[in-house]
């Protein structure tokens, strides 16, 4: 008989997390190893708490109830009568249209969410169903007839999902600390993911992760997995980035149009809740147009939030003139948190970097960490601009790629954080190895689907950079205080719609060309044409001070230098004069040595 396990809910909405192991040794899955995973997500769901346990299968899940409130929904999830159970981390924006499909057909339904329609979805079309969904999200469903476990992550890898391998087993879960809480796994680092950690601003493409131990389920991808351990992966959605002939006589103002259709029907989905929506605000013309998109169907004032920092030097640490300008122009409810960074930003650093499934060097994660910390207080769910940089060609990095014949190396020089000779210089002798972020980059430049290297720029970073680096930021910052962020940029449509607008188009015009005329019909004209703005956090960026002294402790710490990670002299001159040293991206050498130590400290590794 399954044992199953469902405290309780108290109704409120907070984040979700998944967790599980399949045995393929015979012996039947402990308890023990499920609680671990499921303790060290206690933020993404605090409130209610579920296990499900059939032999060689177990499921932990910690709930958010953001969609049915009710315990009808509690996870994990079993419907005895298809023989199925899941447990799944997401949203599913057009889960009411399945389920009217679904029920047409004749599938009786117990509850009113969308994790229902999923298991019901996958009863009828198998792992297939994937193709059906818009939204956000990864899951696990086990068949019992079988003893088949399919485990699948949304088209962009909005949604996370982490896998070890362990003697006699398998083990996944929402986050990796998580998986290391488990114990059983190498935690050794892994000398090609730390290559493309120090070369890619800490982005380390799936399926590799900071720990040899540790892997990612790659964005789009499907795996099934027999009873017997035996494995199929199925990548189930690339865009295509070339403009179909129908579409080629097309100018600028008709795919605005097309844009900002898409874009409404996008922000619409993500309306899709039993709670109230907010929007992250920063003032630039992404969360502006989500913001005017939504006041469009909000018959209530809209709440928004917006973040800074105290400037340092002649860099200004807030964007406030131009969120207070959407704010003033749409009513919205608007709050500024203003962070102090002596007593805010250092005291919450540990528990920022702490809340990281992987190590972010960006120095925006605190700005978000400690946004959604007060976002949190007001609502549960937010919309953000994250994506449309990557998606609508808004970095600087695209316009020389334009006219550029020569592939992947213009691309490397202006994205690297480093050329591999000053990596080697950088990296500790354990570390040092091949140019495998250059491999990379000419592999992913080589795949079929993108003609230009411009095409093949955005597409990468799309499919890959945004995926981990401003996507999981958001999502593991929100998640620290039981926030879902919703990004409509990355709605899948909208992404293949961009895809196929020609690149003039979009890089054109000091970049999103297309989308600022789109944004034209909505919002000021202030913000649009407003100096391209970043999520600024100076004292990040310029380290001194308290800051340096507590970098300074992170990388002389005993663990830090039996690891040797970095070279002693490249690492004694960063702490000599820290602002010397900043990346052609603007980001600081010294912090994203200090970020990858203080990650791998915080979690015992």
């Amino acid at each position: 008989m399954p044992y199953c396990r469902h405290p309780s809910l108290s109704g409120n909405d907070l984040m979700c997390g998944l967790a599980g192991e399949i045995r393929f040794d015979g012996r039947s899955v402990s308890p023990v190893g499920l609680a671990a995973m499921a303790d060290a997500m206690v933020t993404r769901g605090p409130d209610a708490d579920g296990l499900f346990l059939q032999g060689r299968f177990g499921l932990a899940h910690r709930r958010l109830s953001i969609i049915d409130l009710s315990d009808r929904a509690q996870q994990p999830m079993v419907d005895p009568e298809l023989g199925l159970a899941i447990a799944y981390n997401g949203a599913i924006y057009n889960y009411r249209e399945l389920k009217a499909e679904l029920e047409a057909d004749g599938y009786r339904f117990f509850s009113d969410g969308d994790t229902e329609v999923i298991l019901k979805a996958f009863h009828k079309w198998g792992p297939a169903c994937v193709d059906r969904l818009a939204g956000m999200f990864a899951f696990s469903v086990w068949e019992r007839g079988s003893g088949r476990v399919t485990l699948a992550r949304d088209r962009l890898g909005i949604k996370p999902l982490y896998l070890a391998e362990i003697p006699g087993g398998l083990r996944f879960a929402s986050t990796l600390p998580a998986l290391v809480k488990a114990g059983g796994l190498s935690t050794e680092i892994d000398p090609v993911a730390f290559n493309h950690y120090m070369n890619f601003h800490a982005v380390v493409p799936a399926p590799r992760t900071i720990l040899k131990g540790v892997r990612k389920l790659p964005p789009a991808t499907v795996l099934t997995v027999e009873a017997d351990g035996r494995r199929r992966e199925r990548t189930y959605w690339r865009p295509v980035y070339e403009t179909p002939d129908d579409e080629r006589g097309l100018g600028v103002e008709e795919w605005a149009d097309r844009v900002l259709e898409s874009l409404r029907t996008a922000v619409r989905r993500r309306l899709v809740a039993d709670v109230p929506v907010g929007v992250l605000l920063s003032g630039g013309v992404d969360s502006s147009i989500i913001t005017g998109l939504i006041a469009e169907h909000s018959d209530v004032p809209l709440e928004t939030f917006s973040v800074g920092f105290e400037s340092v030097g002649d860099e200004v640490g807030d964007e406030f003139k131009y969120s207070d300008i959407i704010a003033e122009h749409f009513g919205t409810v608007h709050h500024q948190i203003r962070v102090d960074s002596r007593e805010r930003l250092l005291p919450s650093l540990p528990s920022c970097i702490a809340a990281m499934s992987e190590p972010m060097v960006s120095h925006d994660c605190i700005g978000f960490y400690l946004l959604s910390e007060e976002v949190s207080k007001r609502v549960k769910v937010v919309q953000s601009g994250q994506g449309a940089d990557e998606v609508f060609g808004g970095y600087h990095w695209y316009p020389p790629l334009l006219d550029d014949a020569t592939g992947v190396g213009d691309y490397a020089r202006l994205f690297r954080d480093r050329d591999h000779d000053r990596f080697l210089a950088a990296a500790g002798e354990a570390m040092r190895d091949g140019d495998h972020a250059g491999a990379f980059l000419e592999q992913a430049f080589a795949a079929p689907g993108a003609g230009r290297t411009v095409d093949r720029a955005l597409r990468l970073d799309t499919t890959v950079m945004l995926v981990d680096d401003p996507v999981k930021r958001v999502d593991n910052m929100t998640m620290a205080w039981g926030l879902e962020a919703r990004v409509p940029f990355l709605d899948h449509e909208l992404v293949e719609l961009a895809a196929r607008i020609p690149a003039e188009h979009k890089v054109g015009g000091g970049g999103k060309h297309v989308l600022k005329q789109a944004a034209r019909r909505v919002v000021p004209s202030d913000v649009i044409d407003r100096p391209k703005g970043y999520f600024p956090v100076p004292a990040l960026k310029y380290i001194q001070g308290d800051t340096l002294e507590h970098v300074r402790a992170i990388l002389t710490d005993r663990r830090a230098r039996d690891r040797g990670l970095f070279e002693k002299s490249w690492l004694d001159s960063r702490l000599q004069a820290p602002e010397a040293h900043i990346t052609g991206l603007g980001g600081s050498e010294l912090w994203q040595a200090a970020l990858l130590e203080g990650w791998l400290q915080a979690h015992g590794v």
